[in-house]
């Protein structure tokens, strides 16, 4: 393609000393599980997130694998969640033998919709399920946690989220996997919420050179819990299993990557805003075409560009005649997924995510994107909507 989606290239010539000396630090040392680099790499995201505790692991999906699993979570567990994520999310709660319930999206922000919450939360507890779609085996599922999930980079809306699960008793567990460096009324991701997950996959705002992820906490119980989990449920030496664990560990090569990128991160998260701003200024206007929204007192990472569009399929073709790609977060909801069709949920069930779904999709979104390459981009779909 022309202009890449994703431009790592580009990004690795800026930090390619220091990525370099720091890998090899790794070859020297040669502790390349848990070494050094992964303990400085858990004070300096702690810093960042304004967080007592980050974890770094394995993955974005082992990270929320490992707040569940700290949390006791398991069968006859109700996980509130919206549909309109990657699979991880959902995936994580059904692995726990817990049951993922799902909530409508808000058709401004895409984030899990707070009333739908509170209504889906309230027909379990009460049974009337009038006007609310729950799974089939709701009446036998007990209230235990929400996930809400900060897509494309925008943070969920906390403040009611966190007063609803106050009044219930329920956990909240962040799932800013796509959202690290995203700000929330002042308060960065990773600190929001009683625990948060992040992912380092390639392609994010902070991403290594392979899988890793992150858990961040002020609880200091729930991260020594999640620790024991992330290394096969350990006790006081490696020898000593005082519960079920998971394989969670981070590679300190990884970490070297991270820490590296750790260091322009925050200019990275300024030019995905110029970005951004470009694009939106550029597509104010064209008909049929809606972009992002972001509320006052939110930050967006930027994690992807997404628009709605009545035509999308006329647009993606014109942009993929000029060589320029676009990807489609997400064409299926979770709950018409068939790994999810034992809940019973069918199409209509979560309206706002099914037609989201059908007209979204994200345009090339990275620090590294010049005002040239934004223009040519809204050029071409200008040009294809005219």
């Amino acid at each position: 393609m022309k202009i890449p989606f994703i431009d790592l290239k580009a990004q690795y010539r800026t930090i390619e000393d220091d990525v370099r000396s720091r890998i090899n630090a790794v070859l020297e040392h040669g502790q390349y599980v848990m070494g050094p680099e992964v303990h400085e790499l858990n004070e300096k995201l702690a810093e960042f997130a304004g967080t007592k505790h980050a974890i770094a692991c394995s993955s974005g999906t082992d990270a929320l694998l490992m707040a569940l699993m700290a949390h006791g979570v398991g069968p006859g567990d109700a996980i509130f969640t919206t549909p309109f994520t990657f699979v991880a999310t959902a995936e994580v709660i059904a692995l726990t033998g817990a049951t993922p319930v799902f909530v409508d999206i808000d058709p401004v922000t895409f984030n899990i919709d707070v009333e739908s919450l509170r209504r889906a939360i309230a027909a379990m507890k009460s049974g009337e399920r009038t006007g609310c779609r729950l799974p089939r085996c709701a009446k036998d599922l007990k209230p235990r946690g929400i996930i809400p999930v900060d897509l494309f980079g925008l943070p969920a809306d906390y403040d009611p989220i966190m007063d609803v699960a106050q009044k219930h008793g329920l956990f909240v567990l962040s799932d800013t996997a796509q959202g690290f460096g995203s700000v929330y009324k002042g308060k960065r991701s990773g600190s929001l919420g009683h625990v948060a997950a992040t992912s380092f996959f390639p392609a994010k705002p902070l991403g290594c050179y392979g899988d890793g992820g992150a858990v961040f906490t002020d609880d200091d119980e729930l991260s020594e819990l999640m620790q024991s989990v992330m290394i096969h449920g350990m006790g006081e030496n490696r020898y000593e299993n005082v519960r079920i664990g998971i394989n969670g560990r981070l590679d300190s090569m990884q970490a070297a990557v991270l820490l590296a990128k750790l260091n322009i991160f925050p200019g990275e998260l300024e030019q995905r805003q110029r970005v951004a701003d470009a694009y939106t200024e550029q597509l104010a206007g064209i008909p049929g075409l809606v972009t992002p929204t972001i509320p006052e007192g939110y930050k967006s990472a930027w994690a992807q560009y997404s628009v709605l569009a009545d035509d999308r399929n006329l647009i993606q073709k014109a942009l993929r005649d000029a060589e320029i790609p676009t990807a489609i977060y997400y064409p299926l909801p979770l709950h018409l997924q068939k790994a999810f069709a034992s809940l019973g949920y069918k199409e209509g069930d979560m309206p706002v995510s099914e037609d989201c779904a059908g007209r979204i999709f994200s345009l090339p979104m990275h620090p590294y994107l010049t005002n040239e390459q934004v223009a040519e981009i809204t050029g071409v779909i200008r040009d294809a909507v005219s």
